[in-house]
């Protein structure tokens, strides 16, 4: 393990946390409120530890996919550490445990909160909290990676553990302008959203929270209705957004290269758009007698459906009041997610569209037992790899969701806020069902399930395995002491 090299770039990360800290720092001089001295003393104090930690550079810096993983869960981890002492010392968030999880839930990208009353807080903390999606949503590595060459492939290994998805396709030669033409596919498109927002009406604040969770379809309103009191214009682009935020980001690399074939073509973004068209279909029907006409409910259907498919969880109506039927198609989005390469969390399209591909392949073989079908996705063959990685996620996905569902039930909920609130943080939704639904929040867990439900958000934006890796004792072996070998 190279962990001279991880704790470098866990410097590094704490100098950019250092100047994230600026955002609401500025937002706190414009609205004169007394918080941003906090945030200006942690912005100062962790670039100046970053600059101490980063100052010399390890002499070796390649590193391979295990060091690239428990690279990342820490860095994740300390990052959402140190997003959490604000809220403490302001008192805005007084407890440590809900401090962190509401950072956890920002970075993530999760949206779950633990705030009963969300326009108290501050201008500053409120900005804050979405400015934490948006960095999130790219995810935070991603942009370390666009502005710090590694060595070899260590780059690949690094990118693999933060990008959700079965696997990382490099739509360029290089990571590094990768990384930087992704981000500029993100600013554009989030900068998009803002001016849309504004010309509909939104205030200049309002619009740039909107965009910043809309963009990392994280999902903190900044109002206690979430978007239910905004105008339906702007409930409109918030959906379109989600939608856009929650396609595969090679497909916006490609059209930038007119490549418009091969983007429109994509099998996972068709099946992720046939699943949305399906579920307002369904929703709109059901619910079209307690609404004002087809057109309410098809804003609210589709509002719903982009908000939970894109993992976003934003509402604009109390979705717990729907038809069971409704409830069970948004439940079924909450584990399909978004596309792969997206800001978006749960299975994803892709690994849904090979699953069910392997399932056909399966039960076409007891019919034709010598016949020998390849699985492809998009005309290209899935080679053995991306299979048995897709097969062993779900494995271990289902794995964790039980042991997770079972420590959350000791709480003695009922049975739908314990499913949906496991459902809602390990797929980086935001809301779920009954106790946990769009109009209430986390905060009546115990201090040990919130405890879990902070690692089932993390686990669930780092593709589960970087957090599993922290608990594997060869990590950790020879760290603080060395084996002696004998031949």
């Amino acid at each position: 393990m190279n962990f001279r090299m991880i704790v470098y770039i866990v410097g590094q990360i704490i100098k950019i946390e250092g100047l994230l800290f600026l955002v609401p720092t500025i937002t706190s001089v414009v609205y004169q409120e007394s918080q941003g001295v906090v945030y200006g003393i942690m912005a100062i104090s962790l670039f100046i530890i970053g600059m101490l930690i980063t100052f010399k550079k390890p002499k070796n810096n390649i590193f391979y996919i295990k060091e690239g993983c428990v690279a990342t869960a820490l860095c994740w981890i300390i990052l959402s550490v140190l997003g959490a002492i604000p809220f403490i010392i302001t008192k805005e968030i007084p407890s440590f445990t809900d401090a962190v999880f509401e950072v956890v839930s920002g970075f993530t990208t999760t949206g779950s909160s633990i705030l009963n009353d969300v326009e108290v807080l501050s201008h500053t903390s409120l900005i804050w909290r979405s400015f934490t999606h948006w960095v999130g949503g790219m995810g935070i590595l991603i942009f370390l990676l666009a502005v710090i060459p590694l060595t070899g492939g260590s780059n690949v290994n690094l990118m693999k553990a933060e990008s959700p998805g079965p696997q990382v396709d490099k739509s360029l030669p290089q990571i590094k302008t990768t990384t930087r033409l992704l981000y500029i596919i993100y600013g554009v498109l989030t900068i998009s959203e803002f001016v849309l927002l504004l010309i509909t009406g939104l205030p200049v604040f309002d619009s740039i929270c909107m965009a910043f969770g809309t963009a990392g379809t994280g999902g903190f309103g900044i109002l206690n209705s979430s978007c239910g009191a905004y105008p339906i214009a702007s409930q409109w682009v918030i959906t379109i957004f989600m939608m856009i935020f929650g396609v595969n980001f090679n497909v916006y690399v490609l059209i930038v290269f007119r490549r418009f074939k091969n983007a429109l073509s994509s099998e996972e973004v068709i099946t992720y758009f046939a699943i949305i068209a399906t579920s307002i279909t369904i929703i709109t029907i059901n619910i079209y007698n307690t609404c004002e006409g087809f057109f309410d409910s098809l804003t609210k259907s589709s509002f719903q459906v982009a908000s939970i498919i894109s993992t976003t969880g934003f509402s604009t109506t109390d979705f717990n009041e729907w038809p069971t039927i409704c409830r069970v198609v948004l439940v079924l989005l909450m584990f399909t997610g978004g596309c792969a390469g997206s800001t978006a969390g749960g299975l994803k399209t892709s690994r849904i569209c090979i699953a069910f591909k392997v399932f056909i392949r399966e039960i076409n073989s007891f019919l034709h037992p010598r016949e020998i079908k390849s699985i492809k996705i998009d005309h290209k063959i899935v080679d053995k790899k991306t299979l048995r990685s897709v097969t062993i996620y779900f494995i271990t996905y289902t794995f964790l969701f039980v042991i997770s569902l079972f420590l959350i039930a000791l709480d003695g909920h009922d049975l739908v806020t314990t499913f949906t609130s496991v459902a809602a943080t390990i797929n980086n939704i935001g809301p779920g069902l009954d106790l946990v639904g769009p109009t209430e929040n986390f905060q009546f867990f115990s201090t040990p399930c919130k405890w879990v439900l902070i690692f089932d958000m993390l686990a669930g934006r780092l593709e589960l395995f970087p957090m599993l890796m922290l608990f594997h004792p060869s990590i950790w072996r020879g760290t603080f002491f060395k084996h002696r070998r004998t031949y």
